[in-house]
């Protein structure tokens, strides 16, 4: 896994082009743990991305192969990887980019459901492939696959493992957008260009509070998002947007 830092953007790139960039438990505990250190003073969003002709190919099979564990062993050892994993990446506090430059299959679909914005190449193959080798769907896939595609496109898809192609993600809402591949770069640098006008820390709340309200009733909902907008209401950027609105002119959130 490649880390790089640029104009605010953290760039994380899975770098196994010669097994598609497959993940072992070490991968997923990487990442959990670079999510988990992010700024949103010092990063206005992160992008993940693959090197090669895959996003991701998932969970290593050959790693699997070779696991001689029982079913506790194993809760302890998704817990610490692929589950911290997903907490993680839906309670970061700078918004993630999924660009997904080719396949996104099992694992990797699981981690382009769980960013905040997706953009694929048109040759991008998707699967939710867990079925495939007897496992259902992780990484946060049982949670947020059937919030973002339905109910029923979610059981189609983890039931039967099928491959399906970037324009039917896009139709499924798993990503925004499908672009050419040339084209990949300059739509990611359009929204990254956004997000660093925007104030990062108030995305960050606005994600919370989205997530947190996922699993709750909507009174309780409506009062966790009084809460955090109150919050809200109390910070420097919420200032800053009042005054530049007042003075006619572009908000410096973080100068």
């Amino acid at each position: 896994m490649q880390i790089t830092d640029e104009a605010g953007v953290r760039t994380i790139t899975f770098d196994r082009p010669d097994v598609l960039n497959a993940f072992t438990t070490d991968t997923a505990a990487e990442l959990a743990d670079v999510l988990a250190e992010s700024d949103p003073t010092e990063q206005d969003a992160i992008v993940l991305t693959g090197e090669g002709r895959a996003f991701s190919a998932g969970g290593d099979i050959e790693s699997m192969a070779s696991r001689e564990e029982t079913p506790e062993e194993a809760y302890e050892r998704i817990d610490d990887t692929f589950g911290r994993l997903a907490e993680e990446a839906m309670s970061c506090r700078v918004p993630i980019v999924a660009r997904v430059n080719g396949d996104a299959v099992g694992a990797g679909m699981a981690m382009v459901a769980l960013t905040d914005f997706a953009y694929a190449v048109e040759s991008a193959r998707f699967s939710a492939a867990f079925v495939r080798v007897g496992l259902i769907p992780d990484t946060g896939g049982t949670f947020l696959l059937p919030r973002l595609v339905g109910l029923r496109a979610a059981k189609d898809l983890a039931f039967t493992g099928r491959f399906f192609d970037a324009a039917e993600a896009a139709d499924l809402g798993l990503v925004n957008a499908v672009v050419a591949e040339d084209d990949l770069d300059g739509r990611i640098d359009e929204l990254l260009d956004t997000l660093r006008e925007r104030p990062t820390r108030t995305i960050g709340m606005a994600k919370r509070a989205i997530h947190a309200n996922l699993g709750r009733s909507w009174g309780e909902a409506l009062d966790y998002e009084n809460v955090v907008q109150s919050q809200a209401y109390a910070t420097q950027e919420h200032g800053e947007g009042v005054d530049a609105f007042l003075e006619d002119r572009g908000p410096e959130f973080y100068s």
